[in-house]
């Protein structure tokens, strides 16, 4: 059995992609995964599973989801590794004393040309990234709510991603030590 955490993009927001949490803890129990924790209504997931290829997995708890609600939502789908060596690799350690500031993107996959320049052109004097491998780090001290850099991050990485606060990230580690 190993340790999954599963990032769910765009569910339970602004009325679209409803999947309650109690009713995604079904459909992933009915995959066979086991010991399924949720965390906060944004999708957030932690599990053990079988030992199988992430990719797989993810494709198999997406298809799930579309035929028991109707929409196929956006999965990342990272081991309990994976997860601490982002925690380990941060490059901003001083902002974590303002995690509500800090953000983790897990991206589908290494991005093969991302637009760093685009990128740098949108932040904020304010604002530091690191693109490291499939995750880009944020530190955005005035929040991401107006930030033109982390609106404009996925189309300039040319990957699609799913973003985390630090506290989401740390909660997350927290649970699948549990698990």
């Amino acid at each position: 059995m190993k340790t999954y955490i599963v990032l769910f993009r765009g569910i339970n927001v602004g009325g679209n992609g409803k999947l309650p949490m109690k009713d995604l803890v079904a459909v992933l129990e009915g995959l066979g995964l086991q010991g399924v924790r949720t965390y906060i209504q944004s999708g957030n997931a932690v599990f053990r599973g079988e030992v199988m290829a992430t990719a797989q997995l993810a494709e198999k708890i997406a298809a799930a989801i579309e035929k028991s609600h109707g929409f196929a939502p956006w999965v990342r789908l990272l081991e309990a590794p994976l997860l601490q060596q982002a925690i380990e690799r941060n490059p901003y350690p001083e902002a974590e004393a303002a995690p509500a500031t800090l953000y983790v993107n897990f991206l589908a996959a290494v991005p093969p040309k991302p637009d760093l320049d685009g990128l740098e052109k949108r932040r904020a004097a304010s604002e530091r990234f690191l693109l490291a491998g499939d995750v880009l780090y944020l530190h955005a001290p005035d929040g991401i709510g107006r930030s033109k850099l982390a609106a404009g991050m996925e189309r300039l990485l040319g990957v699609p991603m799913t973003s985390r606060n630090w506290n989401t990230v740390l909660k997350l580690r927290d649970m699948a030590r549990e698990a």
